[in-house]
């Protein structure tokens, strides 16, 4: 699963040349680059088999986490456990990318959606 350490942050290991930090090791994981249009939500929907790592890669994004709404810069991340409800938006002006890392089973199916202004159930 998601190797991190008791307060939530990724596995950093530090070298003369500089450092690196990794998010999986020798397990399953599913990696997309999702890009949100401006003025665009995505459902409020939640995951029964997976957990979710979300890093801001562009400024505008939105990211609500069970409620709680969270504007995240550049860089920023935010681990979303299997069951928590979830949705990603983009106020900017121009579409804005995240990186989601999925720790896992990945299955598209496992998506239960709870709001979506698409008509999607």
């Amino acid at each position: 699963m998601l190797e991190i350490d008791r307060l939530g942050a990724v596995v950093r290991d530090e070298r003369p040349w500089g450092a690196f930090e990794r998010f999986t090791l020798n397990e399953p994981s599913t990696v997309k680059i999702i890009t949100v249009q401006a003025g665009q939500t995505l459902s409020l929907q939640r995951h029964e088999h997976r957990d979710e790592l979300w890093v801001a890669l562009d400024p505008g994004l939105v990211f609500e986490i069970d409620g709680k709404r969270i504007n995240p810069e550049v860089g920023d991340r935010v681990l979303i456990r299997a069951r928590q409800t979830h949705r990603l938006s983009c106020s900017g002006d121009a579409p804005a990318r995240i990186m989601e890392i999925a720790f896992g089973h990945f299955d598209e199916e496992d998506i239960e959606r709870l709001e979506d202004a698409y008509g999607r159930s």
